[in-house]
């Protein structure tokens, strides 16, 4: 077929569709770029520190630049390096599998205040995103509100001690911030009952392989996983599931945060020396997210699709992104039709800061050989080292 078709975002939802593209269509010319000058996304910068084996996906994304008609281009950000009108110019198809990288708000009067961190924003920063925020101070008792598997992420790095991170990926300066937390109790606040609760069964059994938890429960019902993993914990570390707990108001009380929930049993108070905000994700705002939406499902379709979070909003997790990419390449295909004239990734050669496969491979071998014995690799974390191998070599 020989058609031209761009992908915006290597992450998970961009690297699933470019591979069943590429499975139906060999000859298919696919570029994906990414803003980042590393691919891999949500593999590399959402993905639990811990949770190697969901990471090992990128060892097949991988073929599709070694070994498939794939190109990655990094570093060249939508918006600021070239515009969506000019991909769509150049391209048969451009798919948008950006992602959501902003953290959804709570909604309640205080989500604004200090010590109110978004689970998107804390996991950027622990896991090295080059665009991340600084560590914040979390104190002695932090409040996770969310019940889904970013939430339970969040919670098992907190509660893990330093040998429990072992064969991980977590960097030197997140894991001598964890260190210096000196948390004394969790609580963990869902709206919905336990049964209900989105985490996976398998989340919570890790939680109850944890030395120091101590896992408890407001409002118990059926869920039989973590029932279970609380019978099985006595850890010195209070962990409180609160389910049944609506939250409608937070403010700041003699130094610390006060949340408000709403039960069962009428209104309740939480004093909080943080309140980690995992209720989802949310479009950053780079792209007018409800409009492309519009477009990509008109009738007569265009040239322009969408994948993944940026699609869907954020629900379903890796193995989603894969069942929905296979859908997905099935209507592109049936519906493309090639134009010889489109220039295709022609319209890269004026962007010389543009890095390819072949830099990210080599900044791949240096974390690995940098890597500690009690790690898996080290990140490259400072976006001139990123673009730049040779500064890390020589530091």
């Amino acid at each position: 077929m020989g058609a031209k078709i761009a992908i915006v975002g290597a992450g998970p939802s961009g690297c699933y569709t470019a591979q069943a593209l590429l499975k139906r269509a060999p000859d298919l010319e696919i570029d994906i770029i990414d803003a980042q000058p590393v691919p891999y996304g949500l593999v590399r910068y959402g993905v639990a520190a811990d949770h190697q084996g969901t990471k090992g996906v990128a060892r097949q994304f991988a073929r599709l630049f070694t070994r498939q008609n794939a190109r990655f281009h990094g570093n060249l950000r939508l918006g600021h390096h070239i515009t969506l009108p000019d991909l769509r110019r150049a391209y048969d198809v451009v798919v948008l599998a950006t992602g959501l990288a902003g953290d959804r708000a709570l909604g309640i009067p205080g989500d604004g205040l200090p010590g109110v961190i978004g689970s998107g924003a804390l996991t950027r920063a622990l896991y090295e995103h080059p665009d991340a925020a600084a560590l914040p101070s979390l104190g002695a008792h932090p409040v996770i509100i969310g019940t889904g598997n970013v939430a339970i992420d969040v919670l098992r790095l907190l509660a893990k001690t330093p040998d429990e991170l072992h064969g991980s990926d977590l960097g030197p300066a997140p894991t001598d911030w964890l260190a210096a937390q000196e948390i004394r109790q969790i609580t963990v606040v869902g709206r919905s009952r336990a049964s209900a609760a989105r985490f996976s069964p398998v989340m919570i059994k890790e939680l109850a392989e944890l030395s120091r938890v101590d896992l408890r429960l407001r409002f118990p019902d059926d869920a039989e996983a973590l029932n279970t993993a609380v019978a099985a914990t006595s850890g010195p570390l209070p962990v409180d599931f609160r389910f049944e707990s609506r939250p409608v108001a937070l403010e700041q009380v003699d130094g610390a945060l006060r949340l408000t929930v709403e039960t069962p049993a009428g209104p309740e108070q939480i004093s909080a020396s943080s309140v980690i905000s995992a209720i989802g994700f949310v479009c950053d705002g780079a792209l007018d997210r409800a409009a492309l939406l519009q477009e990509a499902d008109a009738a007569p379709p265009g040239n322009l699709y969408t994948a993944g979070w940026f699609r869907t909003g954020s629900v379903g997790a890796i193995p989603q992104c894969r069942d929905e990419a296979q859908a997905l390449a099935v209507e592109i295909l049936d519906r493309i039709t090639p134009d010889v004239t489109k220039p295709g990734r022609a319209i890269f050669a004026a962007h010389k800061s543009i890095v390819d496969f072949d830099h990210w491979q080599r900044l791949d071998a240096l974390e690995l050989s940098s890597a500690p014995g009690n790690r898996c690799r080290q990140k490259i974390t400072c976006r001139e080292e990123l673009l730049n191998p040779a500064t890390h070599e020589d530091a």
